[in-house]
């Protein structure tokens, strides 16, 4: 067994891992990558089934700057798939509504009823949204009951397959409670977050999302280490390592190598950091207890003349499906619709046999679409989406050494810009301790990237 030293030790090649990667040997930090599996991206994982690509998990991305730069660092720049129409959707009331996230969709949009409208048109005159109010509370209060259930809970809510009154707007809405506060109301940081008013366009990968991880991990192939389970986690020094110390250098043990780091970054799951980390900090035995939510996906086959991005289930539909995202309509792929089952609203459904959760997807999309759609597969995610629900309060009491970090979907904002955007932060903070610590740490040339 050989034991090699590194700056900086990362645990996990998802899109936060490899992003993280990218950003430390572009300002010159030593670092390893290992990653237990034998593919690189985490959640991101593209399959191709019977000649069509499917998405195992995220169905899109956002073109922002930082998604952008990494593309184009592993050379898949020219391999981006631009969304041909943004337009969201909604079934409610046994129809399809256009989702309001523009001006003229709100006025055009059969979605709501004018009294709907003119509450929901209200909103900037209401008080700012506080973090001891649950996402759901927040949204009825501003938005008022109709548009919560038929429009922004939904839509929301389909992010994690949760269900809005269980997530604490401390820890869901941490991000969306800023950006109101810059946009003047709610309604646009909510526009900006979801819906068209954002300025970077939808887009995938020729191939499948998973290129770009599969990108970087070739491009850093020397960082990136796959089939490399990381087994056990033990400071070199102490026995006792006190949360907000520093107490590396800490040694990674796999089943073949061994490898000492100075600063540890842990990208993984609750459950596996959980294991990993333990007796390094504060509540990092908690870490297990935090709730995902586990979906089914079912990949249907179906042309429809519907454009634009899918749609999400009202509530109070007479249905199992939570959402249908139209792969073929966005980026061209062969009739593929996504189907999502399960969630916080509808978990015992996943009890059902994969023959019968298809034949649910199969007959709700052709009630919601009007056309026959035929199963191409059915996958389960387990342990599927951060529910960010009230188990989030659990991250209260974590509190780890100086020189870890957990840089993570449920420790931070889910979605591949926000990972990119995190990774790139942690980057710049790692860099600096390194500069601090070992004055032969070469300086990152260039500028930082443009946020996201």
């Amino acid at each position: 067994m050989t034991e090699t030293r590194h700056t900086v030790g990362i645990v996990g090649a998802g899109i936060t891992g490899l992003a993280l990667t990218h950003h430390l040997a572009e300002r010159g930090v030593d670092s390893v990558t290992l990653e237990a599996s034998d593919e690189p991206g985490g959640v991101i994982d593209s399959r191709e089934v019977d000649g069509h690509i499917l998405e195992v998990g995220p169905q899109r991305m956002r073109k922002t700057p930082g998604v952008a730069d990494l593309a184009e660092v592993a050379g898949v720049g020219d391999a981006f798939i631009e969304a041909k129409e943004e337009e969201l959707y909604v079934y409610a009331d046994g129809d399809l509504g256009r989702a309001p996230l523009s001006v003229s969709a709100f006025f055009g949009t059969d979605l709501l009823s004018w009294r709907g409208k003119l509450r929901m048109a209200t909103e900037p005159l209401t008080r700012e949204g506080r973090p001891e109010e649950t996402a759901g509370e927040l949204f009825v209060r501003k938005f008022g009951r109709e548009a919560y259930e038929k429009f922004i809970g939904p839509l929301y809510g389909g992010i994690y397959g949760s269900d809005p009154m269980e997530m604490p707007a401390a820890f869901a809405l941490e991000g969306l409670l800023q950006r109101e506060q810059e946009a003047g109301s709610l309604l646009q940081a909510f526009r900006q977050r979801v819906g068209n008013g954002h300025t970077a366009p939808p887009v995938s990968f020729e191939g499948g999302n998973q290129r770009l991880p599969r990108a970087l991990a070739e491009t850093y192939s020397d960082r990136v280490e796959l089939e490399t389970p990381v087994t056990g986690i033990d400071p070199l020094d102490s026995d006792v390592v006190a949360p907000g110390e520093e107490g590396g250098p800490y040694r990674l043990t796999t089943p073949d190598d061994r490898y000492v780091v100075d600063h540890l970054v842990v990208t993984t799951p609750a459950m596996a950091a959980g294991n990993l980390l333990s007796g390094l900090g504060d509540g990092v035995d908690d870490l297990d207890e935090l709730r995902y939510n586990e979906l089914a996906m079912a990949f249907l086959s179906a042309d429809h003349d519907h454009t634009g991005k899918g749609y999400q289930v009202g509530y109070g539909e007479d249905v199992h499906t939570l959402g249908v995202s139209w792969n073929d309509q966005m980026f061209g792929r062969e009739g593929v619709q996504t189907a999502f089952l399960g969630g916080m609203h509808d978990p015992n459904i996943l009890d059902e046999s994969d023959e019968r959760l298809g034949e649910i997807a199969c007959n709700e999309f052709e009630e919601a679409v009007g056309v026959p759609a035929s199963v191409i597969t059915i996958e389960r995610l387990d342990p599927g989406f951060p529910a960010w629900d009230n188990s989030w309060w659990l991250l209260e009491d974590l509190e780890l050494p100086a020189d870890v970090t957990m840089a993570t979907n449920y420790t931070a904002r889910m979605g591949i810009p926000s990972r990119v955007r995190e990774a790139r932060e942690v980057a710049e903070a790692v860099a600096a301790a390194a500069e601090e610590t070992s004055p032969q740490t070469s300086k990152r040339s260039g500028t930082a990237a443009a946020d996201d």
